[in-house]
């Protein structure tokens, strides 16, 4: 993929016999925000032995003795089994580590993760959770965490999961990963929980899916006062817009058009807890980035990945009208009203027919639920 450097040389995977047995595995997921807590009670459903790593040691003790995160999950119980420690412990041997931290800040993150050191050491995988963008060159999660570890033990969870329904009521992920037996492991542990999972080896484009979602749920949410037709205009354009540019990095179709993608943007623009979508609506009233966050109350991902996604875009050298002028929307840097008429006039470059390969390749998908054997 365009997007990936070259990787270290690929560290020892988990057997199969350990890939097999839930109880012989652990993980760690560091942020205790809505989604990493969420993704945390799962994995202890599922019979893995979790720890949740919290900003703080405050956080951490508050969370033990209430057994619930009443700030950002209220009213679902942390089992007993997952344990809560601040993320100043550090990381015991674990196999799966998850980054439930704003992609903000990844940056920071990253080079405080175990690396191989030694043919002795086995490294964990390094799950991603983030819908974002990574300063300051809007890398993907997954290409930077490819460079720490390899791609064979980097992955993404990403999909239309609001983490209250997810753990109440079930969700569909996709668990993402150039690694077959990696992608299909965490699949399998999901799924032990109660969640629909499904299994993708193209992790940017499920990353770049997850970023247009977020952006087009926010540009959406900014336009709809004025009118249904402007914001699903909005968000049928930044959706084209990072498709052509996620199609050249080796993304493949599905991933827009599927859970990770669509699929997503559904279950955002309809949830009235959408953080994305709220932004939208306030940055239409007028209120600026810095307060908006403060309102919401938790990080709001697109504020900044929409920066760092126009910018990138306009390195690559492709036309992103409607991206660009929602970043600077966002800056405060273009009127709302001038944002709706750009949205309204846009005109989108001709669509090109796909070789016979790529109708193939979905109508197997709708048919039989994966991709045929390349030819």
């Amino acid at each position: 993929m365009a997007e990936n450097a070259p990787e270290p040389s690929r560290p020892a995977m988990l057997s199969r016999a350990q890939a097999a047995r839930p109880g012989a595995r652990r993980a760690v997921v560091i942020g205790a925000g809505s989604f990493g807590t969420a993704i945390a009670v799962l994995l202890s459903r599922a019979g893995v032995r979790a720890v949740l790593q919290t900003r703080s040691a405050e956080q951490a003790t508050a969370l033990t003795e209430a057994r619930e995160n009443t700030k950002y999950l209220p009213g679902v119980e942390l089992p007993p089994a997952l344990r809560i420690e601040p993320i100043a412990n550090g990381i015991e041997r674990t196999d799966y580590i998850f980054l439930a931290v704003p992609s903000t800040a990844l940056g920071q993150l990253i080079p405080l993760l175990p690396t191989a050191a030694g043919r002795r050491r086995r490294v964990p995988a390094i799950v991603s959770l983030s819908k974002g963008l990574v300063p300051p060159d809007g890398a993907s999660p997954t290409t930077l965490l490819t460079r720490r570890v390899g791609s064979h033990r980097t992955a993404c969870i990403d999909g239309p999961a609001h983490a209250q329904e997810m753990v109440q009521q079930g969700a569909a992920l996709v668990a993402a990963s150039l690694d077959s037996g990696l992608a299909a492991s965490l699949a399998a542990i999901f799924t032990r929980a109660g969640v629909v999972c499904e299994i993708s080896s193209d992790p940017v484009g499920v990353e770049l899916a997850g970023v247009a979602k977020n952006a087009a749920a926010l540009a959406a949410g900014a336009t709809e006062a004025q009118g249904l037709n402007a914001a699903g205009a909005a968000a049928g354009h930044i959706f084209a817009e990072v498709w052509r540019y996620a199609e050249a990095s080796g993304a493949v179709p599905e991933s827009m058009i599927g859970l990770a993608g669509a699929g997503d943007l559904v279950a955002t623009a309809l949830s009235p807890q959408s953080r994305n979508r709220r932004a939208g609506e306030l940055l239409a009233r007028g209120l600026p980035a810095a307060e908006i966050e403060r309102q919401v109350g938790q990080a709001v991902e697109a504020l900044e990945s929409v920066r760092l996604l126009a910018a990138r875009l306009e390195r690559a050298g492709y036309r992103a009208p409607v991206t660009v002028g929602l970043a600077r929307l966002i800056s405060g840097d273009l009127p709302l009203d001038d944002w709706v008429a750009l949205v309204r006039t846009t005109v989108p470059p001709p669509s090109r027919r796909r070789g016979p390969s790529w109708w193939r390749r979905l109508r197997s998908r709708a048919i039989n639920g994966a991709p045929p054997a390349s030819s």
